[in-house]
């Protein structure tokens, strides 16, 4: 016999979820600032432990961890004990899979502000952070270095957590010189260059990321094979990558939007864009348009086991 289909949600509660998404969202914050998933790396702990070690109250503690624990983040396996699960498990600092950063910067109280201010965004267009923070984004990250830092840490965690994926879904040999723009601290091209000793890379962002990019390139030892260069590529970027080249190859690792009602993680980024730099994401025919009015043509769109996929134009 089969199976009965799921029932629809009910509409009411369906849309309360949503409204009350900054709930959760804070909640994985707090649960990250206090780093329990660290303190839970050795197993199970009660939550007067927890609390002790984290200066919390227990029974604050306690509430967010139990609303975690119902979406599956963090498990309660004894009456007010807690344990890693999956999901928990990325929010270690040391997991391999991390995205703690990323927690730290979209649901930092001060992006809850920019969101606050979002009306702005839909009335006219433009990015509701130049609204809530006074000036661009970038402008403000280069003018509050602490709050930079979180930005280039999550950005940084982002590229580590799809760097294997992108690597084992391209195949990058052939390429000389690969100019990696707008690429942070440049996890991303070092995995690359690491992978591809005949080639080379130049890492190209604003001053104050390049200034943090060092560290990795090294790590890798691709150091002599990889330059800097810093500037706003809204204005100009390095030449003599093999895009520049007469029949060059234009690589974006770049989330596509998914069609219609599909649901997707692009989807949720596009307002992203839309609110803090003014950008955008992207669906198949949007990075076409896009390639043809820059004199490219797309060839291919390769997805990865990760959220983001590798799209490929050459010039025409």
């Amino acid at each position: 016999m089969a199976d009965a289909p799921n029932p629809a949600p009910d509409p009411v509660q369906q849309v309360f979820q949503v409204a009350t998404g900054y709930v959760p969202s804070t909640a994985l914050y707090l649960a990250v600032q206090a780093g329990i998933a660290d303190h839970l790396a050795g197993g199970p702990r009660t939550t007067n432990e927890l609390a002790k070690a984290t200066g919390s109250n227990e029974d604050a503690l306690y509430r967010v961890l139990r609303l975690l624990a119902s979406l599956g983040i963090f498990e309660e396996t004894a009456p007010k004990q807690f344990a890693l699960t999956p999901a928990a498990d990325v929010l270690r600092t040391d997991a391999p899979r991390s995205i703690r950063d990323v927690v730290l910067f979209v649901a930092d109280p001060l992006h809850f502000r920019v969101y606050a201010d979002a009306i702005h965004s839909l009335r006219s267009g433009a990015p509701s952070a130049e609204q809530t923070l006074g000036m661009p984004v970038f402008q403000y990250f280069e003018t509050h270095p602490d709050y930079s830092a979180i930005f280039n840490n999550a950005m940084t965690t982002l590229s580590a957590s799809m760097v294997p994926a992108v690597l084992e879904a391209y195949d990058f040999s052939g390429i000389d010189v690969l100019v990696d723009i707008a690429g942070g601290h440049g996890r991303l091209l070092a995995a690359i260059l690491k992978k591809y000793p005949r080639m080379k890379g130049v890492l190209f962002d604003r001053d104050h990321v390049i200034a943090g990019a060092g560290a990795p390139i090294v790590k890798a030892g691709v150091a002599d094979r990889c330059q800097t260069a810093s500037g706003d590529f809204f204005q100009a970027v390095p030449r003599g990558g093999d895009a520049m080249e007469s029949r060059g190859t234009l690589l974006l690792v770049e989330g596509v939007v998914t069609p219609g009602n599909e649901p997707g993680l692009g989807k949720v980024m596009d307002l992203e864009m839309l609110l803090l730099p003014g950008g955008r994401e992207r669906s198949a025919d949007d990075f076409s348009a896009l390639f043809e009015r820059a004199g490219f043509a797309l060839t291919r769109i390769v997805p990865t086991k990760s959220p983001v996929s590798v799209i490929e134009a050459r010039k025409r």
